[in-house]
């Protein structure tokens, strides 16, 4: 097996582009991209992404389906299933491993009460991995808001794939170390990113905040794991371009550093 691939996600260039977000993946090193499907028409369309794909010659590794609260009108308002399923598509076009997925809002009511099977039967008929991600509860006024259902946490649901996501485990309150144990051998995309314990979701650049982000890293180098590390760094505020690159280049030097050290025996493994 060869070394743990680390990706760029697209939504690390936001506000600029797919198309930039391939420029600075390229630029930088990166092994690939995850394409977040989102109001940029480039990211919702095969053929565009093929093309970017063939120009600075780095695969897709993963596909985010728009499940996100901000994408719901992304390929109509209605059918959650069908954007997954085209999701799926999109990605065995691309030749993409995993498609990646939130699950749904409580007030899908349809939608989530077959999610668990329905996620398994689609994984199963496409032949395309769907890595259901952690989410966090949302809080109002000092009071809890359930959003999600089954529910925001995957880990005691009858998911087949896990994605783990470092910044939602910080806004919940939640050890990423620990979930990431916890996912075992179901653990197959590693969303990294920090967080420092807002409630806020924050995308921090590795190391910038509380959680174990080097220890999961080394924890997934000696427990052979077959996925993907995809950056997930929110840099909205960086000051132009130059700043946007020199923060996912540090990114991406702490993940290539931390994934070379194989944990040690009763370490972080």
């Amino acid at each position: 097996m060869g070394p743990i691939p680390v990706g760029l996600s697209t939504s690390c260039s936001y506000p600029e582009s797919t198309t930039a977000a391939f420029e600075i993946a390229s630029r930088l090193g990166y092994d690939g991209l995850e394409v977040m499907v989102w109001t940029d028409p480039v990211s919702q369309d095969g053929v565009a992404i093929q093309r970017l794909v063939e120009h600075f010659g780095l695969p897709v590794l993963s596909i985010h389906a728009p499940t996100l609260l901000l994408t719901q009108r992304i390929w109509g308002r209605g059918d959650p299933w069908g954007k997954v399923e085209k999701s799926c598509e999109l990605a065995a076009g691309l030749g993409a491993r995993t498609v990646v997925v939130h699950p749904p809002f409580r007030w899908q009511r349809d939608y989530a009460s077959g999610f668990v099977d329905g996620i398994r039967a689609l994984e199963q008929r496409t032949g395309v991995t769907l890595a259901v991600e952690n989410m966090f509860p949302w809080r109002a006024r000092g009071r809890e808001v359930v959003a999600y259902a089954p529910g925001w946490d995957p880990t005691d649901h009858d998911y087949e794939h896990l994605t783990l996501d470092i910044s939602h485990a910080a806004t919940s309150g939640l050890d990423a170390l620990a979930l990431a144990r916890a996912f075992g051998d179901r653990l197959a995309h590693l969303h990294l990113c920090d967080g420092s314990g807002s409630i806020k979701d924050e995308h921090l650049v590795p190391g910038e905040g509380s959680q174990p982000c080097a220890e999961v890293l080394q924890h997934l180098a000696g427990t052979g794991f077959d996925g993907a590390v995809v950056m997930e760094v929110n840099t909205r505020r960086a000051r132009g371009r130059a700043e946007r690159e020199a923060e996912l280049a540090a990114a991406l030097a702490f993940a290539r550093t931390h994934l070379a050290m194989a944990a040690a025996p009763g370490g972080a493994a």
